[in-house]
């Protein structure tokens, strides 16, 4: 089963493991790869709560948009729970 997921635009301060060509695209999710510490927290060596991380798959269409060399090609990124909602969050 494939879930649809939408980056956050989210544009916070400081220590961001998101990239920020991926924020706001919609992918889906490939895989779950189980729970980490967030590494947002980690970089300032402040505790860091186990978060799940998910493997998403993104169209170079999506990400790219009409400057897709190979629309059809994906690219997959790591990305924690804490970034993503479900592509019909608006």
């Amino acid at each position: 089963m494939t879930q649809a997921v939408r980056v956050k635009s989210m544009m916070p301060p400081g220590h961001v493991r998101t990239p920020i060509y991926l924020r706001g695209k919609i992918g889906v999710i490939e895989r779950s790869l189980g729970e980490f510490p967030n590494p947002e927290d980690l970089a300032y060596g402040l505790p860091a709560t186990a978060k799940p991380l998910h493997r998403v798959r993104f169209t170079m269409d999506e990400v790219w948009g009409a400057d897709a060399e190979n629309p059809c090609d994906t690219l997959d990124a790591e990305i924690y729970a804490h970034w993503l909602e479900p592509a019909d969050a608006t």
